[in-house]
C-alpha cells in the first residue's frame, strides 16, 4: 500500500495566507500547464536590477522569446555602436579625418585605419570587423599599434558575446518543459472505487513523436489549515504493480492510482462535500530512449477538479505512429461509477491501467 508522509510550512505573512489558494485560477500555486504561479515579496527598482545582474544566466532563460529576440538584436547594434565610437575616436585623434586622400597620406602621417572618413565609415569597418566577411577598401594599418590594440579587443569582446547568446540560445531551445509540451495530464482527477477501494486517480498520456522511458510520477498536497499554516502532503501514486518504482515504457495512457484509506492522510481532505482547500500539484519525470534527455511536467488540481463518482473510460494504448492530439479527448472521457457509502478496504492489486 502506499504511503505518504507528511510535514508542515508556515506560512510568513496574514495576507498570504488568506490568499494563499484561493480558487481563481490566476491564485494557484502551479498552473493547469505546468508554470509557477508563486510570486515573492515585491522588491524595488533598484532591486529587481540588482537579482537579475547577479543571475543574468538564468534572467535570459527566464525571459520571453520576444524579448530574447530584442536583446539579441540590441546586444550586436549597441557592440557595433560602440567600436564604431571607438574606432571614429581614434581616426578623430589621429588626424586621419583631415586627410583628404587616403591613397597618399601626407609624409609621414600614418593612418591607423584606411578610408575611415566618418562615422558610417567607422560604423562599417566595425560590422566587418565584428563578422569578419573581409576588409576590402578599409583596413587597419599594422604600423599604427592602437589600432592593434583596438582591433584584439573588438574581437575578443566580441567572441565572448556570441559565445554567451550561441550558448543561451541552446539552453532554452534544450529546457525540458519546452519539450514535454505533447505529455498531457487529464484536466481533471476523478474518485472511483477500484475492487472495492476507493481511490483518486489521474491520467497522463503522451502524444510526443518520441519514445519514453522510466517514468516515474508524484504528487505534493497542498493544504490552508484553519491555523493558517500551509501543509505539505506527500502523495505516492502508483499504477499497476509497481509500487513507487518508475514505469520502464509510457505506453499510452498511464493511470494512476492513490487509495484513500482510513489511515490515509488524504482521507478527511478529498471528500464530494468537503470544505478543505488545496491543490494537489503533480509531477512527471521522464527520459528519451534514444539520447536519455528529461522530460518533466507538471500539473495541478483544485478541489473543483476533482470528480467524484467517476471514473476513466477503457481505452487501448496506441504506438507513436497512430497517436494524435484527438485521442486526448478518448483518453481523458469519464463515466459514471457510483460510490458505496461504507467501502471496504483492501489490499489494491491492479491488473492493469485501465481496469476500474
Amino acid at each position: 500500500m502506499p504511503s505518504a508522509n507528511q510535514f508542515t510550512m508556515t506560512t510568513t505573512t496574514g495576507d498570504q495566507k488568506d490568499n494563499l489558494l484561493k480558487k481563481t485560477p490566476y491564485q494557484r500555486l502551479i498552473s493547469k500547464d505546468g508554470r509557477s504561479l508563486i510570486r515573492g515579496h515585491a522588491p524595488g527598482y533598484r532591486d529587481k536590477w540588482r537579482a537579475a545582474l547577479q543571475d543574468m544566466w538564468g534572467t535570459w532563460l527566464g525571459l520571453r522569446w520576444r524579448w530574447v529576440v530584442l536583446a539579441f538584436c540590441s546586444s550586436f547594434i549597441l557592440h557595433w555602436f560602440l567600436f564604431a565610437v571607438l574606432w571614429y575616436l581614434l581616426a578623430r585623434v589621429n588626424g586621419d579625418l583631415d586627410v583628404l586622400d587616403h591613397d597618399a597620406p601626407p609624409p609621414g602621417h600614418v593612418l591607423c585605419v584606411k578610408h575611415v572618413t566618418g562615422f558610417t565609415a567607422a560604423f562599417s569597418f566595425a560590422l566587418e570587423t565584428q563578422l569578419t566577411i573581409g576588409y576590402g577598401t578599409m583596413y587597419p594599418n599594422s604600423d599604427c599599434p592602437i589600432a592593434i590594440s583596438l582591433l584584439a579587443l573588438q574581437m575578443l569582446l566580441g567572441l565572448m558575446l556570441e559565445t554567451f547568446i550561441t550558448g543561451a540560445f541552446v539552453a532554452k531551445f534544450s529546457r525540458p518543459q519546452k519539450r514535454c509540451v505533447g505529455i498531457l495530464f487529464s484536466p481533471q482527477a476523478v474518485v472511483c472505487e477500484v475492487k472495492g477501494q476507493r481511490c483518486l486517480m489521474f491520467r497522463v498520456t503522451n502524444l510526443l513523436p518520441v519514445s519514453l522511458v522510466d517514468v516515474s510520477v508524484s504528487g505534493i498536497l497542498y493544504e490552508e489549515r484553519d491555523d493558517h499554516t500551509l501543509h505539505q502532503t506527500a502523495v505516492e501514486f502508483t499504477t499497476d504493480n509497481l509500487g513507487s518504482r518508475p514505469c520502464p515504457l509510457f505506453v499510452s495512457p498511464l493511470t494512476y492510482f492513490y487509495p484513500l484509506t482510513s489511515s490515509s492522510p488524504l482521507h478527511n481532505v478529498i471528500k464530494p462535500s468537503g470544505t478543505s482547500r488545496f491543490e494537489l500539484v503533480v509531477f512527471l519525470s521522464a527520459s528519451k530512449d534514444s539520447t536519455g534527455c528529461d522530460y518533466n511536467k507538471r500539473t495541478s488540481y483544485l478541489p473543483d477538479e476533482i470528480e467524484h463518482g467517476r471514473c476513466f473510460v477503457k481505452s487501448t494504448p496506441q504506438p507513436g505512429k497512430d497517436r494524435n492530439k484527438n485521442a486526448r479527448i478518448d483518453y481523458f472521457d469519464t463515466q459514471p461509477c457510483p460510490l458505496t457509502q461504507d467501502h471496504v478496504e483492501v489490499q489494491m492489486n491492479q491488473a492493469g491501467n485501465d481496469q476500474h
